[in-house]
């Protein structure tokens, strides 16, 4: 069979016209841009005066036990220096106030800031012209290590000169700043990707050198592991410098690893997952890399407790189940809602992938009893940055992605980023081709040091035929006739042709008035359409052998617009400290839906004669349907303690729906009102265990149905209650027990079976376990454990105890990967996986049950320098299995074995 190739005309039409191709729509949403934006730089406009930040950065020496002097020393360049094995924290004094403004010295100014790669990872220098004494104050947290320095003020020359930023400066880091906090303060941050660095204080010849070396590297065979003791808010005091020698910070960071220790998804603002009672999961850029995962289905394998839903997970439909209830439409980007990620958009901008598990309505709207699952993506970085990705794999599969970004001026206050990808592939299922194309800039303006403004925009099509699977009847049940192939189609070659094009533009208005006070204003729009022009299954007739079947020629538009703006505060009442999140959305979403449908020609299963099926010509429906969204929420995350946390929750919302038949010329309009509460506790015995447990509730719109009333919405229950553990600085696990309940599900009336009554209800309990992050060094590891009990307790008699369909009672997922260290063969990793799921039903009358399958994966790749070369093997063992079912007449059979080769060139 001859493949069919990768459109490259239209690829390149995409990247360069596609903003052409869209520009009307900046004229349709330019009132909502308007409106919110000059909202939030009205507030910045009527800011206290800011006139000129004032602050400083010097050295101060250590005395005795409180303030021992060291002798002045001139500081030599970084080669010179001589390191012995003193640990900074060790050496931490006791705080020392400030000064006051009478003692104060004058302000040194701090003239450059430059970040230098090295061997080890990257020198940070700040550059002063003159002597003075600096007092530093360690305020490390999390995985952040901060100091605050005393005694100087950021004037750099050009662009900004209150603040420097340096974004993935090496491997293992994010960001390096320094930046003015207050008229006599400097703060250096430095940002690790999985844990708090490894900090020394090197005392010698050059004066003070802050070492922040990967906990890799500290434990590597030449080297002894340092005991890590926790971090105070205390000061340490550094020798002065003479004439115009700079102070030097040598960054190494943490490798890229599979733990992500803080997540915003689940309160908006920069947390510790330890902290916020709630199960979230993050799979990182390095797993999905590790894995080349090119789909968010098989990203989420990784999460327990996510299961592919009904649809064939070759299709660009990302149909999932979260806790046991489908999340497809449940997905944000950016923690924004956008319901047509789950039909096209993952792609090779996406960072990482975070999963909030259970309701989520505070803070998100509607929707999300299971959870949501948040795409968060790739970022403008400071520093230029080229990457040229390429693949080649089974069953004619071919892709290319590039990935480039840096800064588009001198000062690098305005950066971009811009990826895209294009591939093409054909699959073990007869007749079945599909490509793929993306393309995503982003643009961001660093206003000032308080002020950012990103622009994102993307454009992703995915056209190809659907997979409808083959029928349980020769399948997962006996066929008198025989056993159906595994790769039969039971479409038309010819007449199975579906688009699915997704366009997303939007900013992201971020201000911060103080430390303690911040503004967000987000918008997006997503332009999602979606035609498809198939024959599909149906049921099987007597013989078992003949499968009746329809032809649908089908048009969808969903055009969807978020505005969310929130405001980020930082209180304390007495010894209580808040951090406040305060806001409200606006959404809208227009759909409009017409299909022509008619019977066609049947098919023989055991002997396919194909191109008999005629078009659709009978008008099937034609619907509108608006959604409006207002609500308001505010959220509460209290400390009562250093280890008792609180958050507290409300959101209120109005929903409308106006729902039109244009064949039967009728109209509907209901409206609903719902509030929405969250309350969660945190104690934690010890520092690195949680121990926590959380009350949410969630609502949904209902659609239109028919019936004597509008319905009411959906409304979504869970009780939750689990522990946190960071068994290492890189290893942390998670272990959650819920109870979720789902009411007002619309159920046929057993009085007229042509309307419906709101009675209906589901439950999903169980219980979950999460493990990721690093074992040893070069060792990593992502597994969960899932029990999910599923089913039905109200509804029609004959359901009432059946499970929910597509959703195993236990499920399990494993994948490691250890990369060689040291030596000739540094560089060289293995990777190898195993995932299980249990018995499933393929419907909710629970008449066909999908068996059991454990499959396995492997990986090999090779990293030298700024190459990567990768094998993946996926199905190692070839195991026949069935994913999942859209129903007993279409059972979806999962890929046999298949070889990915990946070429990745960093520059």
């Amino acid at each position: 069979m001859t493949a069919k190739r990768i459109n490259w005309a239209k690829f390149c039409k995409l990247v360069s016209g596609v903003v052409m191709k869209r520009c009307w729509l900046f004229v349709s949403v330019r009132l909502w841009f308007l409106v919110s934006l000059s909202g939030c730089l009205s507030t910045v406009a009527i800011e206290p005066g800011w006139a000129e930040i004032k602050s400083t950065v010097g050295k101060q020496e250590v005395q005795s036990q409180e303030n021992i002097k060291l002798l002045t020393r001139k500081i030599q360049q970084l080669s010179e220096v001589e390191r012995p094995s003193t640990s900074a924290r060790m050496l931490v004094q006791s705080p020392v106030p400030n000064n006051p403004p009478s003692q104060r010295s004058s302000v040194v100014p701090i003239t450059g800031v430059k970040a230098n790669p090295t061997p080890q990872g990257v020198e940070v220098i700040l550059e002063t012209p003159v002597v003075t004494q600096l007092q530093v104050t360690n305020r490390s947290t999390g995985n952040n290590f901060i100091v605050d320095v005393s005694g100087g003020q950021l004037r750099l020359p050009s662009g900004d000169a209150f603040t420097f930023r340096s974004e993935k400066p090496t491997a293992g880091i994010t960001e390096i700043t320094v930046i003015n906090i207050n008229e006599n303060t400097v703060r250096v941050t430095v940002v690790g990707v999985a844990a708090i660095p490894t900090v020394e204080l090197f005392d010698d010849d050059a004066g003070l050198v802050f070492g922040i070396t990967s906990a890799a590297i500290a434990t590597s065979p030449t080297q002894q592991p340092q005991q890590q003791q926790p971090v105070s808010e205390t000061p340490t005091q550094t020798p002065s410098a003479q004439g115009d020698e700079p102070i030097e910070l040598v960054v190494t960071g943490d490798l890229d690893g599979y733990r992500v220790p803080d997540s915003s998804v689940g309160t908006r603002t920069n947390t510790p997952l330890r902290d916020i009672p709630q199960s979230i999961q993050v799979i990182p850029q390095q797993v999905i890399k590790d894995q080349q995962a090119t789909r968010l289905t098989d990203v989420l394998k990784n999460v327990s407790g996510v299961v592919v839903g009904s649809r064939s997970p070759r299709d660009p439909l990302n149909i999932y189940s979260i806790r046991g209830f489908n999340a497809f439409s449940d997905t944000l980007l950016n923690g924004v809602q956008d319901r047509s990620i789950g039909s096209v958009g993952f792609g090779s901008n996406i960072e990482r992938v975070e999963v909030l598990k259970g309701p989520a309505s505070v803070l998100f709207g509607q929707g999300g009893l299971g959870g949501k699952v948040n795409l968060v993506t790739k970022q403008p970085l400071r520093d230029p940055f080229y990457s040229m990705e390429t693949s080649v794999g089974s069953y004619n599969t071919y892709s290319g992605a590039i990935d480039l970004s840096g800064p588009l001026n001198d000062s690098k206050t305005v950066l971009y980023r811009l990826n895209a990808s294009v591939g093409s592939n054909e699959s073990f299922i007869d007749f079945y081709n599909q490509q793929e194309y993306l393309i995503a800039p982003t643009v961001s303006w660093q206003i000032s040091d308080r002020t950012k403004l990103t622009l994102e925009a993307s454009y992703s099509d995915a056209e190809g035929p659907y997979d409808f699977g083959i029928p349980a009847q020769g399948s997962v049940l006996p066929n008198p006739n025989g056993k159906i192939p595994r790769n039969r189609f039971l479409s038309e070659p010819d007449l199975n042709n579906a688009s699915n094009g997704a366009f997303r533009i939007g900013y992201n208005f971020e201000h911060r008035f103080s430390e303690n006070w911040q503004a967000r204003s987000v918008f997006q729009t997503s332009l999602f359409r979606l035609r498809r022009n198939i024959v599909a299954p149906f049921g099987l007739q007597d013989d078992l052998r003949t499968i009746d079947r329809g032809v649908e020629d089908f048009d969808y538009d969903e055009n969807a617009y978020n505005l969310d703006n929130y405001v980020v505060a930082k209180l304390t009442t007495g010894s209580i400290k808040h951090e406040l999140v305060a806001g409200f959305n606006l959404n809208k979403t227009d759909t409009n839906a017409e299909a022509l449908f008619n019977r066609t020609t049947p098919l023989n299963v055991f002997n396919p004669v194909y191109g008999t099926a005629t078009q659709a010509t009978l008008p099937d429906f034609a619907l509108k349907n608006t959604i409006q969204q207002l609500g308001f929420y505010l959220q509460d995350q209290i400390i009562l303690a250093e280890n008792l946390k609180v958050i507290l929750g409300g959101r209120f919302d109005i929903a409308n729906q106006k729902y039109e038949d244009l064949l039967n010329q009728t109209t509907d309009f209901n409206q609903a009102e719902a509030f929405s509460p969250r309350v969660g506790i945190v104690y934690q015995p010890i520092k690195p265990i949680s121990l926590y447990a959380s009350y949410s509730r969630s609502f949904s719109q209902g659609l239109y149905t028919l019936g004597a009333a509008p319905p009411e919405p959906e409304r979504r229950t869970q009780y939750e209650i689990g522990v946190k553990a960071d068994l290492t600085q890189r290893l942390a696990a998670t272990l959650a027990f819920y109870d979720l309940t789902r009411t007002n599900l619309p159920i046929s009336d057993p009085n007229d079976p042509r309307l419906t009554i709101l009675v209906g209800e589901q439950r999903s309990r169980g219980i979950e376990f999460d493990i990721s992050g690093e074992i040893l060094p070069g060792w990593n590891i992502i597994a969960g454990y899932a029990y999910t009990d599923a089913v039905i307790t109200e509804d029609d008699d004959l359901l009432v105890g059946n499970q929910l369909n597509n959703v195993p009672r236990h499920a399990l997922n494993l994948w490691t990967t250890y990369e060689i260290q040291s030596g000739s063969l540094k560089g060289l990793g293995f990777g190898v996986g195993a995932f299980y799921y249990g018995d499933r039903q393929a419907d909710l009358g629970n008449t066909v049950e999908l068996p059991s399958y454990v499959r396995t994966d492997a990986a090999i790749y090779y990293k030298r320098d700024n190459y990567r070369a990768a094998i993946n093997i996926r199905n190692l063992f070839d195991t026949d299995y069935f994913v999942s079912a859209q129903n007993v007449n279409r059972i979806i059979p999962g890929d046999p074995l298949t070889i990915q080769g990946t070429i990745t060139w960093q520059f």
